[in-house]
């Protein structure tokens, strides 16, 4: 088994890698999708009725079938509000309401190396959706890894190395769970300069 992931500057790219990996066999719950704007997807919080089992997430109104279907609010440490579905937010939702949210990094690091992903990653991972990007990840079968791959390759995700090094030109060095919530305007600024920076 490994953990595929890619992380999209745009949230509708995010949404077309989701529905890709789905439309090639790979299950809907072995594929998630966490960040922080959801593009006029409207969600309500909807955590006492039960969604992920009182972990916070709610449900959406309206959305389409598959994973997609699922999204809902959850709070991650250091991140803040964020839309999202699938194993990934599970298990960070679960972090953060217990004893794992004291770790490292917050809920989000714990459960991405929990998953295989290389630590060092997980803490680009967790600082780019912190700045407004959208996680992708897919846990597959070692002879399905080329394939999701290749789909989160073609929805034009971020350059991880060229990411790093840009948040390492400010100071930064690791995600910190923390840090305080960006303001959406914050927000827009990360993504105007993520723009601006990334390579073509």
């Amino acid at each position: 088994m490994q953990t595929i992931t890619g992380l999209y500057d745009d949230y509708s790219d995010a949404r077309a890698a989701v529905t890709a990996l789905e439309d090639a066999g790979i299950s809907s719950s072995d594929i998630s999708i966490v960040g922080r704007d959801h593009d006029g997807v409207e969600t309500e919080s909807n955590a006492g009725e039960g969604a992920a089992a009182g972990a916070g997430i709610g449900a959406v109104v309206g959305g389409t079938g598959g994973l997609l279907a699922g999204l809902g609010m959850l709070a991650i440490p250091g991140i803040g509000p964020v839309v999202a579905a699938g194993w990934l937010a599970a298990t960070a939702a679960g972090a953060a309401a217990g004893a794992v949210a004291g770790g490292a990094a917050g809920g989000l690091i714990g459960s991405l190396t929990n998953a295989g992903v290389d630590e060092d990653e997980a803490h680009v991972y967790a600082e780019g959706v912190r700045r407004g990007s959208t996680l992708v990840s897919a846990r597959v079968d070692n002879d399905q890894a080329d394939l999701a791959r290749s789909i989160l390759n073609e929805k034009r995700p971020v350059d991880i190395d060229s990411r790093r090094a840009m948040y390492r030109e400010e100071g930064w060095e690791r995600f910190d769970a923390d840090s305080p919530d960006l303001t959406e305007e914050e927000i827009v600024r990360e993504r105007d300069r993520a723009r601006m920076y990334r390579p073509l």
